[in-house]
């Protein structure tokens, strides 16, 4: 009679067993943020093809599916993979194998980091480096090449500011680049004192001398690719937007990926040249798991903290100075014509309030209203009182990087005066017009941490818990919102959203696993978050050791 009842069991455990759906992973034991639309929480998640098959309870989904491997996450928190809605992923990637000067305390100290920099490299090549910001120095205003000429009358030298809308050059490398005093250039301007030049090239003026420096090696560049990779892994990302690059580069990126070796999903949006314009029209739109291409990155302007921002009135410490657009306003007015004629998305950095203007005007023209082509204002940084409602209007989405406003609040003042600065950083404002935001860091210009731009964008302080209260804090945003500006807001501004952004049911399976909950922690402990593991499509692809 026992031997019955056992065989009895069996058979119902083998029938229950036969009735579960057969999946690769489930993760268990955790805080769950799925990022759906209700913003709901879970405790467990089955996996199985890369994509998520449900969330629940775990008693729930051990009883629906059988699977083949198991994960205990130690009651921490689940976030869907984090997403980069404005970085320079390759440009990140070709500055690792650059002499980093971010942090930089003076002229004097750029100097002597060049020193050690050299000393590694051939005399005869480029020194090459990036990162400087001279707001961040004592003697804030641009140096001047007098030294690095000295210093190196026969290498070439050129160093980025950290914006990426100036450089300075010595003279070397201005004789490669024939560049020469009273050159002059539309959208940008090579600066001169006492009738030589300084060495400051600032926006357009800078690819003259850009354009003569050596590219990487293919197999450089594939090394700093994945280091590159590896570092956003580390920090939680997993898809990023990549704004402005040559199809060169997008077809190198795309054979890395195919050969499996760049696993990071990248949204890439092309620069604006005609090469660019024409390779869409003849390859089309670009789209897999891994690989997005159906939009262009132009420039309307440059940066504040170089005053290459286009401002509709004088710069408040520079009189007599707006800065200006990168191209005549009929360029933009065209390429929107092109863009729109073949359905493709138009994302454009706009940073002064006069910029702004011109691009949301001529946005508007082709949109004639509501809409869901989902064009973009790439930074929307200095926005007129008077021009916020085209965001709503024409359903224009502000892409904005939290952190430009905790990085900049120490002098953006002084560029704008206390009556521009209120529209300024506006993220909240922005985010009432279309009821959503995408969020990113603007990566080498930031630090690529997306809890520094969670910080940002809740706190409204820096990385040293600058200023006591907060900066403007009626435009910071609710933990939420944060969140979603950071996982499914940013994956609706590259028309991702439903195949990533939130841990739902037939989505990528591209997730982290975070040792505190952001949206409970204090404020104080924000910052000090680490990232244990990193998921992309259900493959681990980074552990906290």
């Amino acid at each position: 009679m026992r031997s019955l009842s056992m065989i009895f069991l069996a058979c119902c455990m083998i029938a229950a067993c036969k009735s579960q759906d057969n999946a690769d992973l489930l993760i268990y034991n955790a805080t769950l943020y799925t990022v759906d639309s209700l913003f709901s929480k879970a405790e467990a998640m089955v996996i199985r093809d890369g994509k998520v098959v449900a969330t629940g309870t775990r008693a729930a989904l051990e009883s629906r599916y059988h699977c083949k491997d198991r994960l205990d996450a130690g009651g921490k928190f689940i976030y869907p993979g984090f997403i980069d809605a404005h970085a320079h992923f390759a440009g990140y990637a070709k500055r690792l194998g650059t002499l980093d000067l971010v942090n930089t305390t003076s002229w004097e100290d750029i100097l002597q980091r060049l020193q050690g920099f050299k000393t590694n490299r051939d005399a005869a090549a480029w020194l090459v480096g990036g990162g400087w910001d001279q707001n961040d120095w004592p003697v804030k205003q641009f140096p001047t090449n007098e030294a690095l000429n000295k210093q190196y009358p026969n290498t070439p030298v050129y160093l980025t500011r950290i914006d990426g809308h100036a450089a300075i050059a010595n003279a070397k490398a201005l004789e490669l680049a024939g560049v020469k005093a009273g050159d002059t250039i539309t959208g940008g301007t090579y600066e001169t004192r006492d009738g030589r030049l300084t060495g400051i090239l600032i926006d357009n003026a800078m690819e003259k001398v850009a354009s003569v420096i050596p590219d990487a090696s293919a197999a450089e560049m594939k090394q700093y690719l994945l280091q590159a990779q590896q570092q956003c892994f580390a920090t939680g990302l997993t898809s990023i937007h990549d704004c402005g690059l040559d199809y060169e580069a997008v077809e190198a990126i795309g054979r890395l990926q195919q050969a499996g070796d760049l696993k990071m999903r990248l949204y890439i949006l092309l620069s604006d040249a005609s090469k660019n314009y024409d390779y869409l029209l003849k390859k089309g739109v670009i789209r897999n798991d891994y690989l997005h291409v159906q939009g262009f990155k132009l420039y309307a302007d440059g940066a504040l903290g170089s005053r290459g921002a286009c401002l509709l009135d004088d710069y408040s410490d520079k009189p007599g100075w707006k800065g200006f657009l990168l191209s005549a306003a009929p360029h933009f007015d065209s390429m929107a014509r092109l863009i729109s004629k073949n359905n493709w998305q138009m994302c454009t950095h706009a940073i002064g309030d006069s910029a702004n203007r011109t691009l949301l005007e001529i946005y508007a023209r082709y949109l004639g209203g509501k809409n869901d082509l989902r064009w973009r204002i790439e930074h929307a940084q200095v926005v007129n009182e008077n021009d916020f409602h085209f965001f709503g209007d024409y359903s224009i989405i502000p892409s904005v990087q939290p952190t430009h406003a905790t990085s900049d609040m120490y002098w953006a003042g002084a560029r704008l005066g206390e009556h521009r600065l209120k529209g300024a950083y506006a993220n909240r404002q922005l985010l009432n017009e279309n009821g959503w935001l995408p969020l990113g860091t603007d990566f080498p210009v930031e630090d690529l941490s997306p809890f520094k731009t969670f910080y940002a964008a809740v706190v409204r302080k820096d990385a040293k818990g600058f200023p006591a209260g907060g900066f403007q804090v009626d435009n910071a945003l609710s933990r939420e919102q944060a969140l979603r500006g950071m996982t499914i807001w940013a994956a609706r501004a590259a028309f991702e959203e439903r195949e990533k952004g939130s841990l739902e049911p037939g989505k990528l399976a591209d997730f982290v696993i975070l040792d505190q909950d952001l949206m409970t922690a204090p404020e104080t402990a924000l910052l000090k978050t680490t990232v244990l593991r990193t998921f992309s499509g259900g493959q681990q692809v980074f552990e906290r050791r």
